[in-house]
């Protein structure tokens, strides 16, 4: 898990979640480098020294509630923010709650944490193999979609974005091959295809039935579309999305959104530009 890919400033539970899953992410480390003998820089605290001997590089420190000083550091190309005592022994990782149950550790991840710069891999994802369904001209707004053949929420988030397709959004759906074997297969197939857009909502209409391969592949097309598969899964990894569905779009704002995993069908409408579009199927009851 990278923490703080997400750029801009990410909902409440998911800066909750960022700010405990600090802890349980560092916490092998953590002791470690602790335990680490050798001086770092002189004027640190003592818990702060034992980072650095460890390889850990100090990017800042600020004044925090309490006489607390948080420190983001960086370890690994990884950015992760600490806390030490007034006395410097003691180092705290994990969500610093006020009084008034307030997440102060995601409000100074939000201030201090450098915010990763995904602009060159947006434009590789630009030029991308990916597959068009919905509006084909002069959309109203266009997401790309990192999908596996085999993955049932991605087939819950195509089902959730049919209506929007119709009043301006186009999707364009990027194979990857990660959950199966036969996502490899699947996905081959679906690029070899004369007609992509076809051969994709023929395999979502047909999600979870035996795979009934409609298209003759040779072994060169194979070799070549199984490397598409796997730039496309790297590609995927620079926007540090870990699995599918992984969905990246343009804010009206510029700035890059990034949403791993279904997203809820009220946050649709933020991510789409489009209001709010009725839809009653049954499996997604469980992601309104």
């Amino acid at each position: 898990m990278r923490l703080f890919a997400k750029p801009g400033r990410p909902p409440v539970a998911a800066r909750w979640a960022l700010a405990v899953a600090l802890a349980t992410t560092l916490a092998a480390t953590l002791v470690g480098a602790l335990a680490a003998p050798g001086a770092g820089a002189a004027d640190y605290p003592k818990a702060i020294q034992s980072l650095v001997a460890s390889g850990f590089q100090v990017e800042r420190h600020f004044p925090a509630a309490s006489g607390l000083t948080g420190w983001v550091v960086k370890h690994s190309g990884q950015y992760n923010l600490l806390f030490t005592t007034a006395d410097g022994q003691t180092l705290i990782s994990g969500a610093l709650i006020d009084a008034g149950g307030r997440n102060l550790t995601a409000d100074y991840i939000d201030k201090y944490v450098p915010k990763p710069d995904y602009s060159a891999a947006f434009k590789q994802l630009q030029d991308s193999a990916y597959i068009v369904e919905g509006t084909q001209h002069n959309p109203k707004s266009v997401l790309y979609v990192f999908t596996d053949a085999n993955c049932p929420y991605c087939h819950a988030a195509w089902k959730a974005l049919q209506p929007y397709q119709a009043h301006g959004l186009q999707v364009r759906w990027i194979p990857v091959a990660v959950l199966r074997p036969s996502s490899v297969d699947k996905g081959v197939a679906m690029l070899a295809a004369k007609d992509r857009e076809a051969a994709f909502r023929r395999d979502m209409q047909h999600f979870g039935q035996p795979h009934q391969p409609t298209v003759k592949v040779s072994a060169a097309e194979r070799v070549k579309y199984k490397k598409v598969l796997q730039r496309n899964g790297a590609l995927m990894a620079k926007f540090d999305i870990n699995g599918t569905p992984g969905i990246v779009w343009r804010k009206s704002d510029g700035q890059i959104g990034i949403k791993p995993g279904m997203p809820r069908l009220r946050d649709i409408p933020a991510m789409t530009g489009l209001p709010l579009q009725a839809n009653n199927d049954p499996e997604l009851a469980r992601f309104n």
